[in-house]
Protein backbone atom coordinates (compact mmCIF):
# COMPACT_ATOMS: atom_id res chain seq x y z
CA UNK A 1 0.00 0.00 0.00
CA UNK A 2 1.07 3.66 -0.08
CA UNK A 3 2.57 5.37 -2.95
CA UNK A 4 6.06 7.14 -2.12
CA UNK A 5 6.40 5.32 1.24
CA UNK A 6 5.66 1.99 -0.56
CA UNK A 7 8.55 2.64 -3.19
CA UNK A 8 11.00 3.76 -0.60
CA UNK A 9 9.91 0.55 1.23
CA UNK A 10 10.37 -1.73 -1.81
CA UNK A 11 13.60 0.09 -2.19
CA UNK A 12 14.76 -1.31 1.05
CA UNK A 13 13.64 -4.64 0.34
CA UNK A 14 15.48 -4.50 -2.49
CA UNK A 15 18.62 -3.31 -0.69
CA UNK A 16 18.19 -5.88 2.10
CA UNK A 17 17.54 -8.81 -0.75
CA UNK A 18 19.99 -11.55 -1.34
CA UNK A 19 19.36 -11.64 -4.79
CA UNK A 20 19.32 -8.23 -6.24
CA UNK A 21 23.17 -7.86 -6.58
CA UNK A 22 23.66 -11.29 -7.44
CA UNK A 23 21.27 -10.94 -10.23
CA UNK A 24 22.78 -7.33 -11.36
CA UNK A 25 25.79 -9.07 -11.88
CA UNK A 26 24.69 -11.82 -13.80
CA UNK A 27 23.09 -9.33 -15.88
CA UNK A 28 26.48 -7.22 -16.53
CA UNK A 29 27.65 -10.63 -17.15
CA UNK A 30 25.59 -10.84 -20.13
CA UNK A 31 26.61 -7.62 -21.40
CA UNK A 32 29.66 -8.11 -21.03
CA UNK A 33 30.06 -11.10 -23.20
CA UNK A 34 28.26 -9.40 -25.67
CA UNK A 35 30.25 -6.82 -25.47
CA UNK A 36 33.39 -8.92 -26.00
CA UNK A 37 32.24 -10.94 -28.59
CA UNK A 38 31.52 -7.85 -30.79
CA UNK A 39 35.11 -6.63 -30.19
CA UNK A 40 36.02 -10.14 -30.99
CA UNK A 41 34.36 -10.03 -34.83
CA UNK A 42 35.55 -6.56 -34.86
CA UNK A 43 39.25 -6.64 -33.53
CA UNK A 44 40.25 -3.76 -35.98
CA UNK A 45 38.24 -1.70 -32.88
CA UNK A 46 40.51 -2.82 -30.13
CA UNK A 47 42.86 -0.26 -29.08
CA UNK A 48 45.78 -3.08 -28.87
CA UNK A 49 46.40 -6.28 -30.80
CA UNK A 50 46.22 -9.51 -28.81
CA UNK A 51 49.36 -11.27 -28.54
CA UNK A 52 50.48 -13.66 -30.31
CA UNK A 53 50.73 -16.57 -27.42
CA UNK A 54 47.15 -16.22 -26.85
CA UNK A 55 45.93 -16.44 -30.34
CA UNK A 56 46.83 -19.77 -30.82
CA UNK A 57 43.42 -21.24 -29.29
CA UNK A 58 41.88 -24.20 -31.47
CA UNK A 59 37.99 -24.39 -31.46
CA UNK A 60 38.46 -27.83 -29.45
CA UNK A 61 40.46 -26.36 -26.67
CA UNK A 62 39.07 -23.33 -26.27
CA UNK A 63 35.13 -25.00 -26.07
CA UNK A 64 36.83 -27.37 -23.90
CA UNK A 65 38.62 -24.37 -21.16
CA UNK A 66 35.35 -22.93 -21.00
CA UNK A 67 33.30 -25.62 -20.30
CA UNK A 68 35.62 -26.77 -17.23
CA UNK A 69 35.31 -23.18 -16.14
CA UNK A 70 31.56 -22.86 -16.31
CA UNK A 71 31.30 -26.12 -14.75
CA UNK A 72 34.00 -25.70 -11.92
CA UNK A 73 32.32 -22.15 -11.19
CA UNK A 74 28.97 -22.80 -10.97
CA UNK A 75 29.69 -26.32 -8.63
CA UNK A 76 31.98 -24.04 -6.15
CA UNK A 77 28.93 -21.21 -6.28
CA UNK A 78 26.91 -24.23 -4.77
CA UNK A 79 29.01 -25.12 -1.97
CA UNK A 80 29.39 -21.68 -1.48
CA UNK A 81 25.51 -21.10 -0.99
CA UNK A 82 24.89 -24.49 1.01
CA UNK A 83 27.63 -22.91 3.06
CA UNK A 84 25.76 -19.82 3.36
CA UNK A 85 22.38 -21.18 4.61
CA UNK A 86 24.45 -23.25 7.30
CA UNK A 87 25.83 -20.07 8.51
CA UNK A 88 22.12 -18.71 8.56
CA UNK A 89 21.21 -21.63 10.20
CA UNK A 90 23.61 -21.45 12.44
CA UNK A 91 23.40 -18.06 13.78
CA UNK A 92 19.50 -17.96 14.21
CA UNK A 93 19.50 -20.77 16.06
CA UNK A 94 22.25 -19.35 18.33
CA UNK A 95 21.36 -16.13 18.18
CA UNK A 96 17.77 -15.39 17.38
CA UNK A 97 15.92 -15.76 14.06
CA UNK A 98 15.70 -11.68 14.02
CA UNK A 99 19.27 -11.91 12.57
CA UNK A 100 18.76 -13.72 9.63
CA UNK A 101 18.04 -10.72 8.00
CA UNK A 102 21.39 -8.99 9.43
CA UNK A 103 22.77 -12.43 7.20
CA UNK A 104 21.21 -11.87 4.01
CA UNK A 105 22.10 -7.89 3.58
CA UNK A 106 25.47 -8.89 4.12
CA UNK A 107 26.84 -7.27 1.08
CA UNK A 108 30.45 -9.75 0.99
CA UNK A 109 28.14 -12.44 1.11
CA UNK A 110 25.68 -10.90 -1.59
CA UNK A 111 29.19 -10.07 -3.83
CA UNK A 112 30.78 -13.51 -3.56
CA UNK A 113 27.63 -15.45 -4.60
CA UNK A 114 27.07 -13.06 -7.98
CA UNK A 115 30.52 -12.86 -9.08
CA UNK A 116 30.94 -16.56 -8.76
CA UNK A 117 27.49 -17.06 -10.50
CA UNK A 118 28.25 -13.95 -12.98
CA UNK A 119 31.64 -16.03 -14.30
CA UNK A 120 29.46 -18.96 -14.80
CA UNK A 121 26.94 -16.95 -17.64
CA UNK A 122 29.91 -15.31 -18.85
CA UNK A 123 31.86 -18.21 -19.85
CA UNK A 124 28.56 -19.98 -20.60
CA UNK A 125 27.57 -17.40 -23.12
CA UNK A 126 31.25 -17.70 -24.64
CA UNK A 127 31.29 -21.16 -25.19
CA UNK A 128 27.73 -21.01 -27.13
CA UNK A 129 29.73 -18.22 -29.41
CA UNK A 130 32.26 -20.69 -30.23
CA UNK A 131 31.97 -22.35 -33.62
CA UNK A 132 34.08 -24.32 -35.92
CA UNK A 133 33.35 -24.65 -39.76
CA UNK A 134 31.18 -27.35 -40.66
CA UNK A 135 31.03 -26.87 -44.49
CA UNK A 136 27.40 -25.14 -44.19
CA UNK A 137 28.60 -21.68 -44.89
CA UNK A 138 29.33 -21.50 -40.49
CA UNK A 139 33.16 -19.91 -40.41
CA UNK A 140 35.56 -21.17 -37.65
CA UNK A 141 35.11 -18.40 -34.73
CA UNK A 142 37.34 -18.47 -31.58
CA UNK A 143 37.00 -15.44 -29.71
CA UNK A 144 40.50 -14.70 -28.20
CA UNK A 145 39.53 -12.07 -26.23
CA UNK A 146 36.01 -13.09 -24.27
CA UNK A 147 38.82 -16.29 -23.47
CA UNK A 148 40.86 -13.65 -21.64
CA UNK A 149 38.39 -11.91 -19.61
CA UNK A 150 36.99 -15.21 -18.69
CA UNK A 151 40.15 -16.44 -17.97
CA UNK A 152 40.45 -13.16 -15.72
CA UNK A 153 37.22 -13.92 -13.95
CA UNK A 154 37.99 -16.89 -13.28
CA UNK A 155 41.33 -15.76 -11.39
CA UNK A 156 38.98 -13.27 -9.46
CA UNK A 157 36.45 -16.15 -8.88
CA UNK A 158 39.32 -18.33 -6.86
CA UNK A 159 40.46 -14.93 -4.58
CA UNK A 160 36.42 -14.69 -3.98
CA UNK A 161 36.16 -18.08 -2.74
CA UNK A 162 39.31 -17.58 -0.45
CA UNK A 163 37.65 -14.65 0.66
CA UNK A 164 34.32 -16.31 1.62
CA UNK A 165 36.14 -19.07 3.10
CA UNK A 166 37.53 -16.28 5.66
CA UNK A 167 34.57 -14.16 5.96
CA UNK A 168 32.19 -16.76 6.67
CA UNK A 169 33.32 -17.52 9.98
CA UNK A 170 33.59 -14.09 10.55
CA UNK A 171 30.22 -13.76 10.45
CA UNK A 172 29.10 -16.23 13.10
CA UNK A 173 31.47 -14.86 15.03
CA UNK A 174 29.69 -13.43 18.37
CA UNK A 175 31.56 -10.83 19.00
CA UNK A 176 31.01 -9.36 15.59
CA UNK A 177 27.51 -10.08 15.65
CA UNK A 178 27.44 -7.95 18.64
CA UNK A 179 29.63 -5.35 17.86
CA UNK A 180 27.73 -5.05 14.23
CA UNK A 181 24.71 -4.71 16.01
CA UNK A 182 26.22 -2.28 18.68
CA UNK A 183 27.97 -0.05 15.77
CA UNK A 184 24.74 0.60 13.98
CA UNK A 185 22.96 0.93 17.12
CA UNK A 186 24.90 3.68 17.84
CA UNK A 187 25.07 5.18 14.56
CA UNK A 188 21.81 5.82 14.33
CA UNK A 189 20.67 7.18 17.82
CA UNK A 190 23.24 10.07 16.90
CA UNK A 191 21.50 10.10 13.36
CA UNK A 192 18.09 10.77 15.54
CA UNK A 193 19.72 13.38 17.57
CA UNK A 194 21.53 15.23 14.67
CA UNK A 195 18.13 15.23 13.07
CA UNK A 196 16.54 16.70 16.17
CA UNK A 197 19.43 19.65 15.78
CA UNK A 198 18.22 20.39 12.01
CA UNK A 199 14.69 20.71 13.30
CA UNK A 200 13.12 24.18 12.65
CA UNK A 201 9.62 23.94 12.87
CA UNK A 202 6.70 26.19 14.82
CA UNK A 203 5.21 24.37 17.78
CA UNK A 204 1.64 23.37 17.44
CA UNK A 205 -0.68 22.02 20.33
CA UNK A 206 -3.47 19.83 19.21
CA UNK A 207 -6.41 20.54 20.19
CA UNK A 208 -8.37 20.19 23.67
CA UNK A 209 -10.83 18.36 22.27
CA UNK A 210 -12.02 15.16 20.54
CA UNK A 211 -10.57 13.97 16.99
CA UNK A 212 -13.10 14.97 14.17
CA UNK A 213 -11.78 11.90 12.88
CA UNK A 214 -9.88 8.73 13.76
CA UNK A 215 -8.16 6.64 10.59
CA UNK A 216 -6.75 2.79 10.26
CA UNK A 217 -4.86 1.77 7.84
CA UNK A 218 -7.47 -1.31 6.53
CA UNK A 219 -4.27 -3.49 6.46
CA UNK A 220 -2.67 -6.03 8.67
CA UNK A 221 0.97 -5.97 9.55
CA UNK A 222 4.08 -3.93 11.06
CA UNK A 223 5.11 -0.35 10.06
CA UNK A 224 7.82 -0.49 8.51
CA UNK A 225 7.98 3.22 6.87
CA UNK A 226 6.45 6.38 7.04
CA UNK A 227 6.65 9.35 5.06
CA UNK A 228 6.40 12.28 7.27
CA UNK A 229 7.28 14.66 4.51
CA UNK A 230 3.93 13.78 2.63
CA UNK A 231 2.32 13.78 6.02
CA UNK A 232 2.80 17.56 6.38
CA UNK A 233 2.49 18.37 2.56
CA UNK A 234 -1.11 16.97 3.20
CA UNK A 235 -1.53 18.47 6.23
CA UNK A 236 -0.47 21.98 4.89
CA UNK A 237 -2.96 21.71 2.09
CA UNK A 238 -6.14 20.77 3.69
CA UNK A 239 -5.67 22.62 6.97
CA UNK A 240 -5.63 19.63 9.54
CA UNK A 241 -3.58 18.55 12.52
CA UNK A 242 -2.08 14.72 12.55
CA UNK A 243 -1.90 13.14 15.67
CA UNK A 244 -0.19 9.76 14.19
CA UNK A 245 -0.54 7.33 17.26
CA UNK A 246 1.41 4.07 16.09
CA UNK A 247 5.38 4.33 15.68
CA UNK A 248 7.55 3.08 13.27
CA UNK A 249 7.87 -0.53 13.83
CA UNK A 250 4.26 -1.12 15.76
CA UNK A 251 1.93 -4.32 14.72
CA UNK A 252 -1.58 -2.89 13.80
CA UNK A 253 -4.92 -4.52 12.62
CA UNK A 254 -6.87 -3.08 9.73
CA UNK A 255 -9.13 -1.61 12.81
CA UNK A 256 -6.25 0.09 14.52
CA UNK A 257 -6.64 3.50 15.03
CA UNK A 258 -2.99 5.12 13.54
CA UNK A 259 -3.62 8.99 13.06
CA UNK A 260 -6.17 11.14 14.79
CA UNK A 261 -6.89 14.32 12.74
CA UNK A 262 -8.31 17.61 13.50
CA UNK A 263 -9.34 20.45 10.62
CA UNK A 264 -12.66 21.04 8.54
CA UNK A 265 -11.55 19.79 5.12
CA UNK A 266 -11.03 15.87 5.65
CA UNK A 267 -12.29 13.84 2.65
CA UNK A 268 -11.70 10.78 1.03
CA UNK A 269 -9.07 11.48 -1.28
CA UNK A 270 -7.31 13.18 2.04
CA UNK A 271 -8.00 10.03 4.29
CA UNK A 272 -6.34 7.76 1.22
CA UNK A 273 -3.14 10.32 0.62
CA UNK A 274 -2.81 10.01 3.76
CA UNK A 275 -3.00 6.51 4.18
CA UNK A 276 -0.37 6.25 1.41
CA UNK A 277 2.17 7.56 4.00
CA UNK A 278 2.34 4.68 5.52
CA UNK A 279 3.90 1.03 4.09
CA UNK A 280 3.15 -2.37 5.95
CA UNK A 281 4.91 -5.73 5.86
CA UNK A 282 5.13 -9.19 7.61
CA UNK A 283 7.98 -8.22 10.17
CA UNK A 284 9.96 -5.45 11.91
CA UNK A 285 13.08 -3.87 10.29
CA UNK A 286 15.92 -1.97 11.51
CA UNK A 287 14.79 1.12 9.12
CA UNK A 288 13.93 3.71 11.27
CA UNK A 289 13.12 1.61 14.00
CA UNK A 290 16.82 1.10 16.18
CA UNK A 291 14.74 0.02 19.45
CA UNK A 292 14.81 -2.90 16.85
CA UNK A 293 18.42 -3.60 17.20
CA UNK A 294 17.77 -2.97 20.97
CA UNK A 295 15.65 -5.90 20.98
CA UNK A 296 17.82 -8.17 19.13
CA UNK A 297 20.76 -7.87 21.74
CA UNK A 298 18.01 -7.83 24.63
CA UNK A 299 17.13 -11.33 22.67
CA UNK A 300 20.83 -12.46 22.45
CA UNK A 301 21.55 -11.89 26.03
CA UNK A 302 18.27 -13.64 27.02
CA UNK A 303 19.47 -16.61 25.03
CA UNK A 304 23.20 -16.34 26.33
CA UNK A 305 21.52 -16.86 29.78
CA UNK A 306 19.30 -19.45 29.52
CA UNK A 307 20.12 -22.74 31.33
CA UNK A 308 20.82 -24.76 28.07
CA UNK A 309 23.26 -22.17 27.12
CA UNK A 310 24.67 -20.35 30.45
CA UNK A 311 27.13 -18.00 28.62
CA UNK A 312 27.69 -14.85 30.91
CA UNK A 313 30.31 -13.70 28.56
CA UNK A 314 28.24 -13.30 25.44
CA UNK A 315 25.61 -11.72 27.46
CA UNK A 316 28.08 -9.15 29.25
CA UNK A 317 29.65 -8.58 25.57
CA UNK A 318 26.08 -7.28 24.60
CA UNK A 319 25.61 -5.13 27.62
CA UNK A 320 29.05 -2.91 26.87
CA UNK A 321 27.32 -2.36 23.65
CA UNK A 322 24.13 -1.16 25.07
CA UNK A 323 25.97 0.73 27.46
CA UNK A 324 27.71 2.75 24.78
CA UNK A 325 24.63 3.50 22.88
CA UNK A 326 22.63 4.32 26.12
CA UNK A 327 25.68 6.73 26.68
CA UNK A 328 25.16 7.85 23.04
CA UNK A 329 21.91 8.76 23.88
CA UNK A 330 22.57 10.62 27.08
CA UNK A 331 25.46 12.42 25.99
CA UNK A 332 26.03 12.76 21.56
CA UNK A 333 25.05 16.55 21.18
CA UNK A 334 23.12 17.19 24.36
CA UNK A 335 21.14 13.67 24.19
CA UNK A 336 18.06 12.68 23.02
CA UNK A 337 14.86 15.06 23.64
CA UNK A 338 11.22 16.21 22.67
CA UNK A 339 10.74 16.91 19.35
CA UNK A 340 9.34 20.18 18.37
CA UNK A 341 6.04 19.20 16.64
CA UNK A 342 4.15 21.29 13.64
CA UNK A 343 1.08 19.98 12.60
CA UNK A 344 2.28 16.55 12.34
CA UNK A 345 2.56 15.01 15.87
CA UNK A 346 5.03 11.66 15.90
CA UNK A 347 6.48 9.63 19.11
CA UNK A 348 9.86 11.26 19.62
CA UNK A 349 12.52 8.71 20.95
CA UNK A 350 13.72 9.57 24.41
CA UNK A 351 16.66 8.36 27.01
CA UNK A 352 14.15 6.61 29.03
CA UNK A 353 12.96 4.61 25.91
CA UNK A 354 16.60 3.88 24.72
CA UNK A 355 17.06 2.28 29.09
CA UNK A 356 13.85 1.08 29.93
CA UNK A 357 14.15 -1.41 25.83
CA UNK A 358 17.58 -2.43 26.90
CA UNK A 359 18.44 -2.97 30.10
CA UNK A 360 15.40 -2.36 32.05
CA UNK A 361 13.76 -5.47 29.33
CA UNK A 362 17.00 -7.81 30.45
CA UNK A 363 16.55 -7.08 34.04
CA UNK A 364 15.37 -10.46 34.53
CA UNK A 365 17.78 -12.26 32.46
CA UNK A 366 20.63 -10.11 33.86
CA UNK A 367 19.51 -11.01 37.96
CA UNK A 368 19.71 -14.97 37.15
CA UNK A 369 23.35 -14.70 36.53
CA UNK A 370 26.08 -13.29 39.76
CA UNK A 371 28.75 -12.62 36.86
CA UNK A 372 26.07 -10.51 34.76
CA UNK A 373 24.80 -8.91 37.64
CA UNK A 374 28.01 -7.45 38.84
CA UNK A 375 29.17 -5.94 35.34
CA UNK A 376 25.52 -4.03 35.52
CA UNK A 377 26.14 -2.35 38.36
CA UNK A 378 29.39 -1.74 37.24
CA UNK A 379 28.03 -0.50 33.83
CA UNK A 380 25.61 1.53 35.87
CA UNK A 381 27.72 3.50 37.91
CA UNK A 382 29.84 4.23 34.95
CA UNK A 383 26.49 5.88 33.41
CA UNK A 384 25.82 7.68 36.48
CA UNK A 385 29.20 9.01 36.65
CA UNK A 386 28.90 9.92 32.71
CA UNK A 387 25.65 11.83 32.80
CA UNK A 388 24.10 15.37 34.02
CA UNK A 389 20.63 15.58 33.53
CA UNK A 390 19.12 14.59 36.96
CA UNK A 391 15.93 12.78 35.02
CA UNK A 392 18.28 10.46 33.44
CA UNK A 393 20.09 9.70 36.94
CA UNK A 394 17.06 8.89 38.36
CA UNK A 395 15.78 7.01 36.02
CA UNK A 396 19.13 4.75 36.91
CA UNK A 397 18.51 4.92 40.34
CA UNK A 398 15.32 3.69 40.36
CA UNK A 399 16.68 0.63 38.23
CA UNK A 400 19.48 0.21 40.30
CA UNK A 401 16.65 -0.23 43.25
CA UNK A 402 14.88 -2.43 40.99
CA UNK A 403 18.25 -4.89 40.19
CA UNK A 404 19.16 -4.93 44.17
CA UNK A 405 15.62 -6.55 45.20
Amino acid sequence: MGSRAFLFKLLQDIRASYWFLPSTLVCLAVFLSQCSLYLDQNPNLLPFEIPEGLRDTQVDGARSLMTTISQSVFGVAGVMFSMTIVAVSFASGNFGPRLIGNFMRDRGNQWSLGILIATFVYALMITRAIQSPNGEGTELFVPHLSIMIALGLTFVSIFTVIYFVHHIPETINVSNITASLGQKLIADIKSVIDAQGDEDREAVALPDRDPDKSVALEKTGYIQTLNTDQLRSVAREHELIIDVCRPVGAFVTEYTTVMQIWGSDISDDCVTELRNSFALGKSQTENHNLLFIVAQLVEMIARALSPGVNDPFTAINCLNWLHAAVTAASNHNGGLRDQVCDAVHTSSLSFDDVFQSSFGASLNYIKTDALCTAHVRYLIAALDAQIEDPDHKKTLATFSAELDT
